[in-house]
């Protein structure tokens, strides 16, 4: 084992959390070091993956964000090179292709008048005698769109992302989802003029927003401009670089263990900011967390999911970004159209390349299955789903993302809590952030945020100043911080700190 020189920040992750961290401390004269365990990508689950020229994110990730900080983020790392675009998805169910958001007057004529009848009936149940405090996510979304809506257009395809009954899944997913979206809510956004929604810049729900922006080469390609610009500022982002162990020094630092093709190292830092998935950092602690403490951290889960890349003859078959399939009769969960995100994923003209999302459990049958065999049910599957032909499918490639997903049943509350509240006790320099570091479904800029206020705090700190924040807060009771407009409200305000709503002080 090798001992290293000493560090003052040492970053674990290189996501959109971590590199948010590392830049923000680079900036601040501060250099982080960076363990990064993919040999090749930055970005996390927001990495771009490339096959034979072609780009694909593992899972979709649009640049939106009420966050002043974050947008002004983004536009600082990648300024020339974020395109505007449209955002189109539909729901496939039955056979047909619905627009989400629901537009009413579509819904009507593909439902037909006999089932549209039932679902406006069953929402006038729902707003007369609503669930009172749900707590499971078929009440949650019952209470907003109705039993008949919620059945048709959220149960099944929900089930299939989490390999769980809705009734077991906590309501706070769906109120961090879709806060606020409602079918009054749906039915107001389908017919009121998009000047007007513009003009009177209203609340705007990142669930109905009509465009974002996006990186020409995908997500990744942002967060590998991020990563180049560590380094350019002093800091180092180290890949294949696995943490093995986090020791709590009795001098108040932290030896941090890792291991790269070299071997195995130890570097000493005053502050260590992780994004790794949070049972596996409590599981890694010396001396060893209380049991209390552990305990919840091993009842939390995770849900996993692998994406099916397969390079297609291009018949303009659909132009949404993503299509939900709601439906019994094939696995796949989500299709991407990559080249609607930005044209320059796809290399060659006359062609396209559609990710097949497959929410699965590490080591299941379906995470299990070999490649070609994936590839194969994947072209089958557009097929019967009528969005190309098998025969136009020329090629393929599989990705596999574990812990893609933190469970939000009956009891991860609960547990985080308990974790969160024996880290602050018991931990201090050890400050996690992002999605798995904090076991919250985070989206993208939720991310940053928690690791911006992460770094202001470490920063006041250094100063001999009290942290002002509390990055738990981010996101904290589905207060969705991008709903408005982009870039409206800032974060963190000179003097007074003014704080989004979602974000509490220390």
């Amino acid at each position: 084992m090798q001992r290293e020189s000493d560090v003052f920040v040492i970053v674990v992750g290189a996501g959109p959390a971590g590199l948010t961290a590392a830049h923000k401390l680079a900036e601040a004269g501060v250099a982080p070091l960076v363990l990064e365990a993919d040999p090749k990508y930055v970005g996390g689950i927001s990495r771009t993956a490339e096959y034979k020229g072609y780009h694909f994110d593992i899972g979709g990730h649009r640049f939106f964000s009420k966050a002043k900080e974050v947008e002004d983020f983004w536009t600082k790392v990648l300024p020339n090179d974020l395109l505007t675009r449209p955002r189109k998805s539909r729901i496939y169910y039955d056979g047909k292709f619905f627009s989400y958001p629901l537009k009413p007057f579509e819904a009507l004529m593909k439902l037909g008048i006999f089932e549209s009848s039932r679902c406006m009936l069953s929402f006038a149940h729902a707003r007369v005698r609503p669930v009172k405090d749900p707590t499971n996510l078929e009440d949650w979304v019952r209470n907003q769109f109705g039993r008949r809506l919620y059945e048709i257009f959220f149960k099944y395809y929900t089930e299939k992302v989490w390999g769980m009954d809705c009734r077991d899944l906590s309501a706070d997913w769906a109120a961090q989802r879709i806060k606020g979206l409602n079918l009054g809510s749906a039915v107001w956004n389908a017919i009121q003029p998009k000047n007007l929604r513009n003009t009177k810049k209203d609340e705007i729900l990142t669930t109905l927003i009509d465009e974002f922006r996006y990186p020409r080469k995908g997500p990744g390609q942002l967060w590998e401009a991020a990563a180049e610009q560590i380094t350019k500022m002093g800091g180092r982002v180290a890949m294949a670089s696995k943490v093995t162990g986090l020791e709590k020094r009795s001098d108040g630092a932290w030896d941090v263990r890792y291991t790269d093709a070299s071997g195995e190292h130890v570097r000493k830092a005053t502050h260590v900011i992780s994004s790794a998935p949070l049972r596996e950092v409590i599981e890694h602690l010396t001396p060893a967390a209380p049991k209390e403490m552990l305990d919840a951290a091993r009842a939390l889960k995770y849900r996993d999911f692998l994406t099916v890349a397969l390079i297609v003859k291009d018949r303009g078959a659909f132009d949404d970004n993503w299509i939900y399939i709601q439906d019994k009769g094939v696995k796949v969960g989500r299709i991407q159209n990559f080249k609607t995100w930005s044209p320059e994923m796809v290399p060659e003209a006359g062609m396209a390349c559609y990710g097949l999302e497959y929410f699965c459990f590490e080591g299941d049958g379906l995470w299990s299955s070999k490649d070609a065999d994936l590839v194969a049910l994947g072209a089958r599957e557009l097929e019967a789903l009528k969005l190309g032909k098998a025969s136009d499918v020329l090629d393929g490639c599989v990705v596999r993302q574990p812990k893609a997903y933190p469970v939000y049943d009956d009891h991860y509350a609960d547990n985080v809590s308990k974790v969160a509240q024996g880290l602050t006790k018991d931990h201090a320099g050890l400050h996690m952030v992002g999605r798995n570091g904090m076991h919250r479904y985070n989206n993208q800029d939720h991310s940053m945020m928690t690791a911006m206020l992460t770094v202001e705090n470490i920063l006041a700190e250094k100063a001999g100043k009290a942290p002002k924040f509390d990055p738990w807060r981010v996101n904290q009771d589905a207060v969705y911080i991008e709903a408005g407009t982009a870039g409206e409200e800032k974060l963190i305000q000179g003097g007074g700190r003014a704080v989004p709503r979602a974000v509490a002080r220390a």
